[in-house]
């Protein structure tokens, strides 16, 4: 096996204070840009409809914006979707109205509509609706799953993890107000599988180091655990994040939204595998031995 690190002793554990400040900062800010600013939901959620067109002469995107706001009809998001293709949003009051706007506005323009999707804003509505109970269960599922497979403790500091990665991407999604569609909703469920896929790597170190070096410190069996598996970490992480980087500069803007949450999502959730979720395990082994002493005392 390829080892980009070999004997290393980094002191991850001990920088928790920092890293835990640090976490806490980001989420923070991107909850007060939720409250806020809000999400940018797109269709998806809001409601409105999106067409594909094809235009036979070449045009840009302004010019096509353009055409709509001469006519003064509505404001149209246009994203590029190929050669002189395009994704057209419009949210009308009346979603059978969409098709007329479109003819209105692209009067004199050869085109040929490819594709139309309708969403009317109750369904959008279920939709946001469901994408809170999916995640919301992914992480009660993850709980039991790590309680079952190691201890109550390690599920605590995978589901802290986990959360902040949501949290910190949702944040950042908000702060730059980058569409939420159901391809990005997709991107989170996919998120919490990666990150919780390199958590629990993590989490075999640390089991099975405990079982060896019994009576040491847990915060040396941590940070030892954590070292060991680094190399894996760091060379999962960086292909992942190649791909996803690739398909985010030359995916369109179609799949800009996907590729951007799969870019934040491989960097914050290596990032708290090793200085989120490991740490949660010596705070909680902190917290339990003060419960401890006093009992220790009275007997």
């Amino acid at each position: 096996m390829l080892q980009l690190f070999k004997n290393t002793s980094y002191d991850i554990v001990n920088k928790r204070r920092f890293t835990f400040i640090l976490s806490l900062v980001l989420i923070v800010l991107g909850l007060v840009s939720l409250f806020v600013r809000g999400l940018n939901y797109g269709i998806d959620f809001s409601g409105g409809a999106k067409m594909q067109v094809e235009f036979s002469q070449t045009i840009t995107a302004e010019e096509l914006r353009a055409k709509f706001t001469e006519k003064n009809l509505r404001n149209p998001e246009i994203k590029s979707s190929g050669n002189n293709e395009y994704m057209i949003t419009l949210n009308p009051e009346n979603l059978d109205d969409a098709e007329i706007i479109l003819a209105e506005a692209l009067e004199g323009t050869d085109y040929n509509l490819l594709q139309m999707d309708k969403i009317g804003p109750k369904i959008g509505r279920e939709l946001r609706a469901n994408s809170l109970k999916a995640v919301g269960i992914a992480l009660l599922l993850v709980l039991i799953y790590i309680t079952v497979r190691f201890e109550f403790r390690f599920a605590v500091g995978a589901v802290v993890a986990l959360a902040h990665d949501v949290l910190i991407t949702l944040g950042l999604f908000s702060i730059f107000q980058w569409e939420i569609s159901m391809p990005v909703l997709a991107a989170f469920l996919t998120i919490v599988g990666y990150s919780l896929n390199d958590t629990i790597v993590i989490f075999d170190r640390i089991r099975e180091n405990l079982k060896v070096h019994k009576g040491k410190p847990i915060t040396d069996i941590i940070n030892y655990s954590i070292n060991e598996s680094l190399s894996r970490t760091v060379i999962t992480s960086v292909t992942t994040f190649l791909v996803v980087v690739i398909l985010a500069l030359f995916g369109g803007q179609v799949l800009f939204g996907f590729s951007i949450a799969m870019v934040i999502g491989v960097i914050v959730g290596t990032y708290s595998s090793m200085y989120i979720a490991a740490p949660i395990l010596v705070v909680w082994g902190h917290k339990f031995k003060e419960k401890e002493k006093p009992e220790e005392k009275k007997k």
